[in-house]
C-alpha cells in the first residue's frame, strides 16, 4: 500500500461538454509531482453513469472525445505512480433514468420532491449487477489498473421488485423487515463475491475495494470482502475529528492493510474551489501515520481536466511531511492497555444512515475521553482476543448475553479488570447485572438530570456535587462493592409544574444509591457518561472516568501530562527492532454551521514521557530529523522528553534484538 495517495473524485453532467479538452500528461505529471503523489485513484465511470474511457459496456461521456481513462493510466505509470481506477457501483444515474425499475425502493418514499437534484442507488438484485460487472471486466481487461475502487454500496434495505419477488418465492413476508435483512445481506454478499471473481479471471491479486463510507464494527464479514480498507472520514465532510480516531483504532488490529482519507476540500465532497488550511491536512495525515495507516486525500478534477495547481501545492505540503515519515510507519502494530467494545459492534447501535451513526454517541464519547486522558486503547469488537489487554471498558449500552458472558468471565480469570457504566453489564434479556460489580440493579433511576458526588475530590475540580444529564440506574450496594461515589437527587425532576430556575433543579443533597462503585471484577458507573460526554463535554465525566481508569490500570504503558488537544501512540515495529512513539497537537474550532477547522497550530515544548517497554533501549531519536535524545530506562520504564512538539512528531525507541 503506496502512503501518499490522492483519490480523484470526477462526477461530471452529461450537460457540460469538451470534457477533458485541458488534460495534458505533463501537466498532469507536474501536479503528482508537485503533490509528492505516489498513487492516485481515478476513474472509468462516475455517478452520473458515464465512461470517460471507449467501452462496450457502458457509454462514454457525450462530451468526451478521447480515452482519458488511459491517458491518465500511462501519465501516472511513466513517473512511477499506482493508478487504482474507480467505478461507481450503487450510482449509475444515465442508467437509473432508463431502468427505474432497477433502483432501490425504499419502504416510506412518499413525499419526495421529484425535482430535487440527486442520484438514485441501483440495486445489486437485478440486472444491472451484470451489467456493472461488464464494466468491471472490460477495465480489468483493457487497462493496466492498480486496484478497483467501488463506491456508495452496502448492505442496502430494498423493496424493489425484484427483491420483493425473490422474498416472496421463499415465503417471506416483505412487510418484516427483521425476515427480510438476510436477503439484503445476500445481496450485498453475492455482489461482492462476482466483483471478486470477475477481477480474478482477468488480474487475480488485484486489490479490490468496497466503500460505504464507514467500516462496520463488529462486521469482520464485510471488511474481509475487501482486499484492504480504506476509512473514508473527511472531518470538515461531517465525519468530524471523532470519527478517524474511532475508526482507526477498530481496523488496525484487524490486521489488515488501510488507509485513512480525508480531503483536501473546506467541506465535503463535490466542492469546487474550495480549500483546507494546509495545517489541517498537515494533522490529518499525520494522524493516519499514528495510527498506523496510509494516506489518501480526496480532490475532484475539473470537468475540462487540467488538474488544479493550488490544489496539488496544498496537497503536496503534508505528503512533503508523510514522504520524509514513512518509514518509521511500516508494518507497525499498536500497543495497547485498554480495549473499548465498541457499542456499534455489541450490537446495541442503530444506525440512521448519517455520519453521526457512524461514530455514535457512546463509542465517540469514549474515545475522545481516552485520547484526551492520553491513555493506550483499541476498539475491539466480540470476535477480539480480550486477554490482549489489562483493561476492557463497556460503554453505556453493551447488554450481555451468554457467549459474551463466557468470554468476559475467561477474560476476569486472566486477572483482567472492567470499566463498566449505564446500562452495560445487565443481561441481554433481563434487568439483572450479569456480571459481580458490586452492585444490584434496581431500575433506571427516575430523576434525570441528577448529581454525582465522588469520595476522593476530583484532580481539577474538586470536592462538589456534579450535574451527570445522561440517564442513569437506580442500583444498590452488594457485598462484594466498596462505593466510590454517590448519586444525590434534585428536589424534583423539571416539568411544567414543579421547575426551578433556568434549567434543571437544584441538588437537594439526599443520597440516591451508589454512583460509582468498585468490586473484584472492575468498576462500575451507573451512567451513560460517555453519550454524556459526547454530547455536553464537561470536565468532570472525564475526570470520574480517568479516576476509575487510574485505579484498573495503575502502571499504564505511557505517561504523560500532553495537553486534552494532544494524542499521542504507541506503535511497534518489532522487524525493526523499534518503537515509535507518535504525539500530535492541534486544536479544531467550529466557524460556520459545525465545520470544525484546523488553522493555527502552535507548538508545545518539553512534553515529559514515561513509557513502559520491556525490551533493553540502546537508542531514542526524533524521526524523521535523527536528533538523538537523552533517556532513562529503569527496569521497563523508559524516560526521555520531547523537546518540541509542532504538529506531529515521532520518537523511535530502538532496543536490543533478542539473540
Amino acid at each position: 500500500m503506496r502512503f501518499r495517495q490522492v483519490h480523484l473524485d470526477f462526477h461530471t453532467s452529461e450537460a457540460i461538454d469538451h470534457i477533458g479538452s485541458r488534460f495534458e500528461k505533463e501537466q498532469f505529471q507536474q501536479m503528482l509531482k508537485l503533490g509528492h503523489v505516489d498513487s492516485i485513484t481515478i476513474f472509468s465511470k462516475c455517478h452520473h453513469g458515464w465512461a470517460y474511457n471507449p467501452s462496450k459496456a457502458n457509454l462514454m461521456h457525450p462530451g468526451l472525445s478521447f480515452d482519458l481513462l488511459g491517458a491518465m493510466i500511462e501519465a501516472a505509470h511513466e513517473i512511477g505512480v499506482k493508478t487504482p481506477v474507480y467505478l461507481s457501483a450503487g450510482l449509475d444515474e444515465q442508467l437509473a433514468v432508463r431502468h427505474p425499475e432497477w433502483c432501490i425502493r425504499p419502504r416510506y418514499a412518499d413525499g419526495e420532491d421529484l425535482f430535487r437534484p440527486g442520484y438514485h442507488q441501483l440495486c445489486m438484485n437485478t440486472p444491472y449487477l451484470g451489467i456493472l460487472l461488464s464494466q468491471i471486466a472490460e477495465v480489468v481487461q483493457n487497462y493496466d489498473a492498480d486496484g478497483i475502487f467501488l463506491d456508495i454500496v452496502g448492505v442496502r434495505e430494498c423493496y424493489c421488485a425484484s427483491c420483493t419477488a425473490a422474498a416472496r418465492a421463499r415465503g417471506i413476508d416483505p412487510r418484516d423487515i427483521h425476515a427480510m435483512r438476510p436477503l439484503w445481506e445476500e445481496t450485498y454478499a453475492n455482489y461482492t463475491n462476482q466483483v471478486f471473481e470477475t477481477v480474478n479471471t482477468y488480474k487475480p491479486g488485484l486489490p479490490i475495494f468496497h466503500n460505504g463510507g464507514h467500516i462496520r464494527r463488529g462486521r469482520r464479514d464485510l471488511a474481509r470482502m475487501n482486499t484492504h480498507l480504506e476509512l473514508e472520514s473527511l472531518p470538515t465532510g461531517g465525519w468530524g475529528y471523532d470519527h478517524f480516531p474511532l475508526s482507526a483504532r477498530y481496523a488496525q488490529p484487524l490486521g489488515m492493510p488501510f488507509l485513512g482519507m480525508t480531503g483536501k476540500f473546506h467541506t465535503t465532497w463535490g466542492e469546487f474551489g474550495g480549500y483546507k488550511h494546509p495545517n489541517a491536512l498537515r494533522y490529518e495525515t499525520a494522524l493516519s501515520l499514528a495510527h498506523g495507516a496510509a494516506c489518501s486525500i480526496g480532490d475532484q478534477l475539473h470537468p475540462l481536466g487540467q488538474m488544479d495547481e493550488a490544489t496539488y501545492r496544498l496537497i503536496g505540503r503534508a505528503f512533503a511531511e508523510v514522504e520524509a515519515k514513512e518509514e518509521w510507519c511500516k508494518d507497525a502494530v499498536h500497543v495497547a492497555d485498554v480495549a473499548l467494545l465498541s457499542v456499534e459492534a455489541a450490537g446495541s447501535h442503530t444506525a440512521d444512515g448519517g455520519h453521526d451513526s457512524f461514530t455514535g454517541q457512546s463509542d465517540a464519547g469514549a474515545v475522545r475521553m481516552l485520547v484526551e486522558g492520553n491513555i493506550l486503547f483499541d476498539v475491539i469488537d466480540l470476535e477480539s482476543d480480550f486477554e490482549s489487554y489489562q483493561v476492557i471498558i463497556l460503554p453505556d449500552y453493551v447488554r450481555i448475553n451468554e457467549p459474551l458472558q463466557s468470554k468476559l468471565h475467561s477474560f476476569l480469570d486472566q486477572g483482567g479488570r472492567l470499566l463498566v457504566t449505564g446500562e452495560s453489564g445487565l443481561q441481554a434479556e433481563a434487568d439483572t447485572f450479569a456480571l459481580d460489580l458490586g452492585v444490584k440493579h434496581i431500575g433506571i433511576n427516575p430523576y434525570q438530570p441528577d448529581y454525582y458526588r465522588p469520595l476522593q475530590p476530583l484532580d481539577h475540580l474538586g470536592d462538589a456535587a456534579f450535574i451527570f444529564y445522561s440517564t442513569g440506574q437506580k442500583v444498590e450496594l452488594t457485598e462484594s462493592g466498596t462505593e466510590l461515589g454517590k448519586r444525590e437527587n434534585p428536589y424534583f425532576n423539571r416539568d411544567a409544574f414543579t421547575f426551578c430556575s433556568h434549567q434543571h433543579t437544584p441538588d437537594s443533597g439526599d443520597y440516591g444509591g451508589p454512583g460509582m462503585v468498585e468490586s473484584a471484577d472492575g468498576i462500575y458507573i451507573a451512567w451513560n457518561v460517555f453519550e454524556d460526554y459526547a454530547t455536553k463535554g464537561s470536565l468532570a465525566l472525564k475526570e470520574t472516568v480517568l479516576f476509575a481508569l487510574s485505579r484498573l490500570l495503575p502502571q499504564p504503558s505511557m505517561r504523560t501530562a500532553l495537553q486534552a488537544q494532544g494524542s499521542a501512540t504507541l506503535q511497534k515495529q518489532a522487524d525493526k527492532s523499534r518503537y515509535v512513539q507518535h504525539t500530535l497537537y492541534a486544536s479544531p474550532v467550529k466557524r460556520g454551521d459545525g465545520i470544525e477547522i484546523i488553522e493555527d497550530i502552535l507548538p508545545v515544548y518539553n512534553i515529559a514521557m514515561d513509557l513502559r517497554i520491556p525490551e533493553k533501549v540502546q537508542q531514542v531519536y526524533l524521526a524523521p530529523q535523527m536528533t538523538p535524545l537523552d533517556f532513562t530506562q529503569k527496569g521497563d520504564r523508559v524516560m526521555y522528553t520531547i523537546p518540541e512538539l509542532e504538529c506531529h512528531q515521532m520518537v523511535v525507541l530502538a532496543y536490543e534484538k533478542e539473540s
